[in-house]
């Protein structure tokens, strides 16, 4: 499965109407940040092992009006990853992580 790339304009959309569909995981980083760098590949990867047809990675970039999301839901630091279900935020984490903790997050929000 690979990441949908979403924005201020499909934001709703992609994310808070997909998740009553599915478990929607939504990536916000920042082209700047390295330690957004070290998890864009890793989350990414283990996306890959999940069925599409019960997760989505989505992804933000947190520039411009894109900030307005991260405003929106009280991101402090990127890179922030949060879980939505049913149109709510159910889970999050911060910073870069390893891939047994990114596996271990998707799979306690499948449950």
């Amino acid at each position: 499965m690979s990441a949908v790339e979403v924005n201020i304009d499909t934001f709703d959309s992609l994310v808070i109407e997909e998740s009553h569909k599915r478990l929607v995981v939504l990536d916000i980083s920042a082209e700047w940040c390295g330690p957004c760098k070290i998890l864009e590949p890793i989350i990414t990867s283990v996306a890959l092992e999940f069925d599409q047809s019960e997760f989505l990675l989505a992804k933000i970039e947190a520039e411009d009006e894109n900030m307005k999301i991260a405003g929106r839901y009280g991101v402090r630091g990127f890179p922030t990853v949060i879980a939505f279900i049913d149109g709510e935020e159910v889970d999050r984490f911060h910073s870069a992580q390893t891939p047994d903790f990114v596996r271990d997050f998707i799979e306690n929000n499948l449950a």
